[in-house]
């Protein structure tokens, strides 16, 4: 199994503030690398965001904005990658916000919805929130609203779920974007 599952972290409500972000690339059904970093979105923080996340503009200033990062990661979102997230359609809507901003054209690529997949394969949990489906699954957590160990966090429940489901169970949730 290969894929990629990111994780946007934003400054405010505005789909284009993102702030932080991590990817974790799986290849052969193991995690192979990580990619993390701060972005400057040169745009205000909100005190609720900050709060949930621990991320203040200090933080970014000397952080690159988001099109020098998408020059780093640009290669992991073509239409023969699955790009993967915990409620994909914020994580999706961030890049795809904040692409627009840039006046960047977006990519097609696949995803899935570890929220999705998991109320399917894994029923009967209290809700589907990163921490809970973590808690039932066995997989740590350290500091959730960390970009990096909720994309670790995301990839390693789809790992899970590609261990005890079969792939046609699995197929269903990935669609294409773009």
């Amino acid at each position: 199994m290969n894929f990629v599952a990111m994780d946007f972290e934003t400054a405010s409500s505005k789909r284009y503030s993102a702030c932080s972000l991590a990817l974790t690339i799986v290849r052969n059904g193991r995690i192979a690398d990580e990619f993390y970093t701060l972005i400057n979105p040169h745009t205000d923080f909100f005190w609720r965001n900050v709060q949930i996340h621990g991320i203040h503009e200090r933080d970014v200033l000397n952080a690159p904005d988001f099109p020098k990062v998408w020059e780093h990661i640009k290669q992991f979102f073509t239409p023969d990658k699955l790009v993967i997230a915990h409620n994909n359609r914020f994580d999706n809507s961030v890049l795809k916000n904040t692409l627009e901003h840039y006046q960047i054209e977006a990519p097609a690529y696949q995803t899935l919805d570890t929220v999705a997949s998991s109320r399917r394969l894994i029923p009967g949990l209290a809700n589907y929130k990163l921490n809970t489906v973590c808690d039932a699954l066995s997989i740590d957590l350290h500091h959730h609203h960390n970009a990096l160990d909720d994309a670790q966090a995301c990839a390693n429940i789809l790992l899970y779920q590609s261990q005890h489901f079969a792939p046609q169970q699995i197929q269903p949730f990935i669609k294409m974007i773009g």
